[in-house]
């Protein structure tokens, strides 16, 4: 009997313990992270050193986590997703998996950063560049429009990494402004044209090393580099296509509360930290040099200002994922 009482005895004490774990961790939240890591620790560790909640990270990729959360539904063990492109954020969205934002969280965001729906926001952007090496290209003879890559006089002489979301995005922009067919045909004619690399900054190298005239790629990977050591960057420059060009596309990147997220609260307010002034400073003196986004804020000096961009106007939530990689699966790319 004694044994028995022993045994109940150290199952409720293990109980305790994890009820009292339990508890202590309740006000804690899971983040399905596919923004650089780097950033989003600099995120986490403001937001916890100001609030107390324990945040934990869940590394992966916009594809990769956006599909996983689809899959998983009402069951994700997820309650924030943050992306470096607005499609996945599209797509989580589409599959009708995010709690409407606070109020008070979208306010801090213009509207050109955000989907109207008010499901997600905008959290950073990083601009499209054609980048170039200086000693095979001259100001006069680089592509006016991302469409003149088109061309056949670009022939074996860009650069891109069609697999990652990064460049999806841009082609999920140019397929909202220009339409589905014009989008097919300038795809066809970047699998005669172009060179294909894995991730933008082994196409930055590329184009550096002189491998190849040009490439397309976001902004911060030319600044990130020149804020070290410089070593694959040394020999290129940044073409801002601009005029409201495909080529000048913003990419958005996102954050949401998912539906059935056990801690929304805490969620939520992840969330409005990241879009207010704390989470947006992050941006302006942090090594990221992805774009600021909030009301006011100010992005690193390094950086061509936004408004100079001569971006197109883009409805973030309107880019569709999975007609992108049909499109480009079509074309041979994929």
């Amino acid at each position: 009997m004694r044994h028995v009482i022993h045994r109940v005895a150290g199952t409720l004490a293990l109980a305790l313990i994890a009820t009292a774990a339990f508890a202590q961790d309740s006000d804690g939240i899971v983040v399905y992270n596919a923004q650089h890591e780097s950033l989003t620790k600099e995120w986490v560790d403001g937001f916890t050193r100001e609030t107390g909640i324990k945040v934990t990270l869940r590394q992966g990729s916009d594809t990769e986590f956006g599909n996983q959360i689809v899959a998983e539904g009402a069951a994700s063990p997820a309650d924030v997703f943050l992306t470096e492109n607005s499609p996945a954020m599209a797509l989580v969205d589409g599959a009708g998996l995010f709690a409407e934002l606070d109020t008070d969280t979208l306010a801090q965001v213009p509207e050109q950063y955000r989907p109207a729906n008010g499901h997600w926001t905008g959290i950073a952007a990083r601009s499209t560049v054609f980048v170039y090496n200086k000693d095979r290209l001259t100001a006069d003879q680089l592509p006016k429009s991302l469409l003149d890559l088109a061309d056949p006089s670009w022939k074996g002489r860009w650069a891109a990494s069609p697999s990652g979301a990064d460049f999806q995005a841009i082609v999920g922009a140019l397929l909202e402004l220009k339409g589905e067919q014009a989008a097919a045909n300038w795809l066809k004619g970047m699998k005669e044209n172009f060179r294909a690399y894995r991730g933008n900054s082994t196409v930055m190298k590329a184009v550096n090393a002189g491998e190849i005239d040009g490439g397309v790629i976001y902004h911060y990977y030319f600044f990130g580099d020149r804020a070290k050591t410089g070593e694959n960057s040394g020999n290129i420059d940044l073409h801002y296509f601009k005029n409201e060009d495909p080529g000048a596309f913003v990419s958005v990147s996102g954050a949401g509360v998912l539906a059935s997220s056990k801690h929304p609260k805490e969620a939520q307010a992840f969330i409005k930290w990241i879009t207010g002034k704390a989470g947006q400073e992050i941006l302006k003196t942090g090594t990221s040099y992805e774009y600021a986004v909030g009301n006011g804020a100010e992005s690193n000096p390094a950086l061509v200002p936004l408004k100079e961009l001569q971006a197109p106007k883009v409805e973030p939530g309107n880019l569709n994922s999975k007609k992108v990689t049909d499109l480009m699966t079509e074309a041979g790319l994929l």
